[in-house]
């Protein structure tokens, strides 16, 4: 015999005001997969070639950045573009920017501002994310010691050969000797989004030295958020503002939905609520390790 069917029971409203939390919290967490993992991608290739066809321009006029500050001696703001490497062994070709912070290195590797460009005497740090926009860094723990890459920046084509990948705990490479230069490449090791450490990979510059340009920025002035496996926490305000946008629109939705209807309601508020978890998501991308 068949089951009767049971009286659907009303939700109270403490229930339903549960549900449409759950419900908005799964959202989040859905758009915060979806940012990172593909709205992500579109914006890291979009950015990546934006950065190409300004870094290109600036060779050729020959006002490229070789120092902290631009052609006219201003500050390099983060996320403009600096250099270009290139590791054939791997098939990367990014553009690299100024900046290491969670934001710059969404639109490519970053160049610790602190060190020199590559090329320069001295020792350049570069970082890059391991899955996340990109992953542009996720591969370079392949390399091995003999590789060779190229790096572009506004003194020419400096041509570096890897000598060896190390983790948190492994010994550094000697001390470089005056007008020598070496390039770090710095990226997240783990799994994929869920990041355990750190792995580099140290390369000497085979090619000429070229000088150093002056630097404003040294190590124990570099912001927390421009090192390793660091979020940025400057603009929590901006969550909490996109939050704030989110809770209006939930609002103003249910509000339409009682009295305007549900064909309208639909119209006016999913662009609305979509354009509110992208914001907020964005934000909460800043506040993650910026090599994930």
């Amino acid at each position: 015999m068949p089951r009767p069917e049971r009286p659907l029971v009303p939700l109270s409203p403490r229930d339903q005001a549960i549900r449409g939390a759950l419900i908005v919290l799964a959202s989040l967490l859905l758009a915060l997969a979806l940012n990172v993992m593909v709205v992500g991608e579109v914006r890291h290739l979009v950015a990546q070639q934006q950065l190409s066809d300004t870094f290109r321009a600036q060779l050729r006029e020959g006002t490229a950045p070789v120092s902290e500050g631009d052609f006219n001696d201003v500050l390099l703001a983060d996320g403009v573009p600096v250099a270009i490497i290139e590791i054939p062994r791997l098939g990367i070709r990014e553009v690299i920017v100024e900046g290491t912070d969670s934001e710059s290195l969404q639109l490519g590797p970053g160049h610790r501002r602190d060190t020199s460009l590559p090329g320069q005497a001295g020792e350049s740090v570069i970082m890059g994310r391991a899955a996340a926009y990109g992953g542009p860094f996720g591969r370079i723990q392949e390399l091995a010691p003999g590789d060779e890459f190229t790096i572009r920046t506004g003194q020419g084509e400096h041509l570096y050969e890897v000598i060896g990948l190390r983790y948190a705990g492994d010994p550094s490479p000697p001390r470089l000797r005056a007008g020598e230069s070496r390039v770090i490449l710095t990226t997240a090791r783990g799994v994929p989004y869920a990041p355990s450490g750190i792995a580099r990979v140290d390369a000497e510059l085979v090619s000429e030295t070229q000088p150093s340009g002056p630097r404003q920025t040294r190590f124990a002035t570099l912001s927390p958020a421009d090192r390793e496996l660091q979020g940025d926490t400057s603009m929590v305000w901006a969550l909490v503002f996109a939050l704030q946008f989110l809770i209006v629109v939930e609002i103003a939705a249910v509000w339409a939905y009682r009295n305007v209807g549900s064909r309208r309601t639909w119209i006016v508020f999913v662009p609305l609520t979509v354009f509110a978890g992208l914001w907020i998501t964005g934000e909460i991308v800043r506040l993650l390790p910026n090599l994930l």
